[in-house]
């Protein structure tokens, strides 16, 4: 069928709101600064959100004025969202219709003389303070986010305006609700403000004419489709006003087959100056594209052809020029202006601008102001690809997985890809082998923690280009490095085209027609749109997203939010879907999400072989463990235990580690990503500094010392504990703010999403060095050619004893290549415990020379509060596997070392520097005093090496040294040893 979409492309005068039937209207018609304006809306109009709500309405209302930056900058908001303030309620009126009277809108608003009153911004809600708020806006949420507009006149000189056909209060632009076919009359109706000579035109043909009159009515017959034009004109003396409609009448729908080759989204074939544009959007009557190559105006050659089953619209546009960016979008039925949800790159009209800096994303186009409404797509053909350096990265073992979790917002003052490719030295130096990544692809806003995502084939560029994002991924594998995705398939919000194609605005919610979402979730914690992931349509789109960004960027695999949410079994049965009992049920042994995690496991090796999957599910055990069998992994959360073992409370079982072990839930393989910390939980150091024990005055868990020294107890037992591990950024050195930190420095449940405070400054203190350094240390000790097996083995012989404050752990391979034990005493005072060692003779203190004599028998062993010790099996010293290391201050690593350590005749001292300049290196006993002279290296940029006997003139004496190094005024140093029996 032939539909019309009216709409306005250039209106120098907003419409005079007159007749009843319309979404807002008010009087007087043209109103000033000064005068009382009666606003009425109609709830059963625009997107309906208010439609039959029988509770009480309120206006939130604004205005733009000549202080404003543009459409979102509201000056003088006087009423605060969802507050029950009875000077912003309506009046109801009758069939869905609401008034209010704004007194005097220049005293209303609280505008002073000099600013300049252009438009009134105004939304209605309900106040709903205990659920979620109903809002009464414009049909299209995605125009001005869906707010209204009345203009504001500055003089009483002559002026006209359309008020029919029927049409919306937005920015710009008239847009009419209701679509006309051809053959259908559509009315027209003009008003001014002055008696005047008022003529109608429709396509050039005067449709009606009067004189000394205020208004005039006519009609026009649509009779064909194409561009066509609607004027008002008004004429009083010298003075001749108009006010203009321009519309587009659809012609009929071709219907195609796809073309050979294409599939949903962008696709570049044919060359460098074409693109075929394919939108899945069943059900939809005409769609239309929009964009730069057509200035944003409709025009029938860019009318997309459907399939024959009705699913799929389809364009080919050609005579593109190579390598230019194309802002589009694409016109569903007239109305509703979405952006392609395949876009790669987005222009948001909200959030680009100066907020995203040229810093950050150089050369960003700017988007296509007063042309359009909404998020835009980008295409671009002829695209010079990305350079790739690596090209046979082979990812860690999953079991060996070290993880940095990382929100690049909080860790870097740039927040950009750059300055996190130039941090991967530090990276390396900790011994971390995967970063995974918060979630990066578009998400509403620019300052979130993006599990609020809109577009997934987009990189937000709030962090940089792609291929900033792209060189950081590479430089990744450089060194061995594999990166890890958050991405959030759980739902969408309402940004997304996908939720606004299919959208009951009505009740707030998508539609039952949609192919993607469910009107209401299934279960609970959901937030946004919660997706049907027993739909064909969201395995579809959930295989290309994920095949996407693992062959484009090169992505080593997911941690996937909320899996547990993969169901359509329903969990709330009881309409609270956040009690006790929906929840539990939520996490019962599902069936149906256990094949849906199947499938989606076995389309990811299809699209990347041997990629990670990482679920955050904390389901019943029994489900976990057999997709852990499959090959999945799964965070294990073990904040409460560490935490309760850190404080210094540890009665009842509180702080048993044992859980966060794969063996100790049944399972076949080390598949538990266990942290202590992420980006869900509070920090360790504030729980420490605010409720840690303060009973033993000399041992208090409050002081900062202390509580660091006691992470690293938390740390020893945590990172040697078999199978993967992830870690929360800035956690290795005892990060103090919590989750829920407020920029005004309270603390505050409201505030958890919110900027937190970035320190690397911690680095310049001793205390938090020395956790870095014990960091450092154990992950080095993971990555170890002679234990690492041991951390991945299915057969590995693990005892950890200790469920109140003391503790040892055991950690041997069957075989007995390695093993490690680890003792700790988490009270807060000094304690014995008791350990019987896997084998009797010589054992080795790691990060502290002392050989160890085990009896095969139990032996005590003392404990101050907060002690720990770790011994090893095999002797470590001289494998170099701590060496000084330091980043410059442009992020390029330094390195000095002493191998063998505990030193022999044939030990070296081995430096690695980035650039040419002066290196001094002496030789101090314990107590201080210097051995021989100060060794001055001239050194080049570069390796070098140097005899400690060039120093010292001969191997010391049994004890404990300080090797000093100077390098450009900043001093480091490193202990070594030398034994008697060497």
């Amino acid at each position: 069928m032939n539909r019309l979409l009216v709409h306005l492309l250039v209106a120098a005068v907003f419409m005079c709101q007159h007749a009843s039937a319309q979404l807002l209207t008010w009087s007087p018609a043209f109103p000033t600064a000064e005068d009382t304006l009666l606003i009425t809306f109609d709830a059963a109009k625009g997107n309906k959100g208010l439609n039959n709500y029988s509770g009480d309405v309120y206006i939130h209302t604004g205005v733009i004025t000549s202080a404003s930056t543009g459409r979102t900058d509201w000056k003088h908001v006087v009423s605060e969202w969802n507050t029950n303030n009875a000077a912003f309620k309506l009046t109801p009126i009758g069939n869905n219709k609401y008034q209010i009277r704004l007194d005097t809108l220049r005293k209303y608003y609280g505008i002073t003389a000099g600013e300049q009153l252009l438009r009134l911004a105004m939304v209605f809600r309900s106040y709903n303070p205990g659920g979620s708020v109903l809002e009464g806006k414009v049909s299209d949420l995605s125009a001005d986010q869906g707010n209204m507009y009345i203009p504001v006149y500055s003089n009483n000189d002559l002026k006209v305006a359309l008020f029919q056909p029927e049409s919306e209060p937005r920015y710009n632009r008239y847009v009419l609700p209701l679509l006309k076919t051809v053959g259908e009359t559509v009315n027209v109706a003009a008003s001014s403000n002055l008696q005047s000579t008022i003529r109608l035109l429709f396509n050039g043909t005067e449709l009606a004419a009067a004189s000394n009159v205020k208004a005039l009515n006519g009609v026009a017959n649509i009779v064909s489709p194409g561009n066509q034009r609607i004027i008002a004109e008004a004429v009083s003396g010298p003075n001749t006003v108009r006010d203009t409609i321009d519309f587009f009448v659809d012609g009929n729908v071709e219907t195609a087959p796809l073309p050979a080759g294409v599939k949903d989204g962008i696709n570049y074939l044919n060359g460098n100056t074409s693109v075929t544009l394919v939108l899945y959007a069943p059900g939809k009557n005409t769609v239309r594209v929009l964009g730069d190559f057509n200035n944003w105006t409709e025009r029938q050659e860019y009318a997309m052809k459907k399939t024959p089953d009705g699913n799929r619209w389809w364009l080919t546009i050609t005579g593109l020029t190579a390598g230019t960016e194309y802002a589009y979008q694409y016109l569903v039925n007239g109305t509703l202006r979405i952006a392609d949800p395949y876009a790669e790159k987005i222009l948001d009209p909200f959030n680009d601008g100066e907020v995203i800096s040229t810093g950050v994303y150089p050369g960003l186009k700017p988007y296509p102001a007063g042309k359009t409404t909404g998020i835009v797509g980008v295409l671009q053909t002829g695209k010079t690809p990305y350079n790739w350096q690596v090209n046979n990265f082979v990812r860690p073992d999953k079991r060996n997985l070290l993880v940095y979790e990382v929100l690049v917002r909080d860790f870097l003052s740039g927040h950009n890809w750059k300055q996190l490719k130039d941090t991967i030295p530090y990276f390396k130096k900790l011994g971390i082998n995967a970063i995974e990544l918060m979630p990066f692809n578009e998400f509403e806003g620019n300052k979130s923690w993006g599990y609020n995502p809109s577009f997934y084939f987009a990189a937000d560029k709030f962090y940089g280009t792609e291929n900033d994002l792209k060189a950081f991924i590479d430089e990744c594998h450089r060194n061995g490095i594999a990166v890890i995705m958050d991405m959030v398939l759980n739902h969408s919000f309402g940004q997304s085209p996908m939720v606004q194609l299919y959208f009951d605005a009505a009740n707030n919610r998508p539609s039952a027609e949609s192919p993607w979402f469910n009107p209401t979730a299934k279960h609970p914690f959901n937030v946004g749109y919660d997706m049907n992931h027993e739909s064909a349509a969201t395995k579809y789109f959930f295989s290309r997203v994920t095949e996407y960004w693992l062959k484009e960027y090169r992505i080593d695999g997911y941690r996937f939010d909320l899996s547990k949410g993969f169901t359509q079994k329903n969990s709330c049965t009881t309409g609270d879907c956040g009690s006790n009992t929906e929840v539990n049920n939520w996490s019962v042994y599902d069936a149906s999400r256990v094949a849906i995690w199947k499938a989606y496991y076995d389309t990811l090796m299809k699209h990347a072989n041997g990629s990670y999957v990482i679920l955050e599910h904390l389901s019943e055990n029994s489900e976990e463990k057999e997709l852990s069998d499959y090959g999945m992994l799964f965070w294990g959360k073990a904040t409460e235990p560490f935490n309760e073992a850190t404080m210094g409370y540890n009665d009842g079982g509180k702080s048993d580690f044992s859980y966060g072990l794969f063996t100790s839930r049944g399972w076949n393989n080390p598949h538990l990503v266990t942290y202590m910390e992420s980006h869900d939980e509070e920090r360790l150091m504030y729980k420490n500094l605010q409720f840690g024990s303060t009973s033993n005055a000399s041992h208090n868990v409050k002081t900062l010392p202390v509580a660091l020294s006691r992470n690293g107890a938390a740390a020893a037992f945590f990172w040697l504990m078999p199978g993967p591990k992830m870690m929360w950024q800035f956690g290795e050195m005892g990060y103090d703010y919590s989750i829920n930190y407020c920029s005004n420095g309270t603390v505050q449940n409201s505030c958890r999403v919110d900027d937190k405070p970035i320190r690397w400054d911690y680095l310049q203190n001793t205390d938090r060095k020395n956790l870095v350094n014990v960091y450092d240390s154990l992950l080095q000790l993971r990555n170890h050619p002679l234990f690492r097996d041991t951390w991945i083995s299915k057969d590995i012989g693990f005892s950890l004893n200790g469920t109140n404050g003391l503790k040892y752990m055991i950690v041997r391979t069957f075989n007995d290549t390695a093993s490690v034990v680890v003792v700790g005493n988490f009270g807060v005072t000094a304690q014995t415990i008791g350990v019987t060692f896997p084998k009797a003779g010589n054992w080795y203190r790691y990060m502290v020379p002392e050989i160890y004599t085990a009896s095969g028998t139990q032996q005590q062993i003392s404990l101050a509060p907060g002690e720990y010790r770790i011994f090893l099996s095999r002797n470590l010293y001289g494998l170099g596997i701590t060496p000084v290391q330091d980043i410059d201050n442009q992020g390029r690593l330094l390195s000095f070392g002493i191998y063998p350590n505990p030193v022999n005749q044939a030990s070296s001292i081995v430096y690695q520097l980035p650039e040419p300049g002066k290196l001094q290196i002496s030789i101090h006993d314990i107590s201080g005093r210097q051995l021989g002279g100060t060794y001055q290296v001239n050194t080049i940029a570069g390796k070098g090496q140097l005899p400690v006997t060039a120093i010292t003139g001969s191997v010391p004496q049994a004890g404990t040294y300080i090797i000093r190094y100077c390098w450009k005024n900043k001093m480091y140093a490193e202990k070594f040893n030398v034994f008697s029996s060497w």
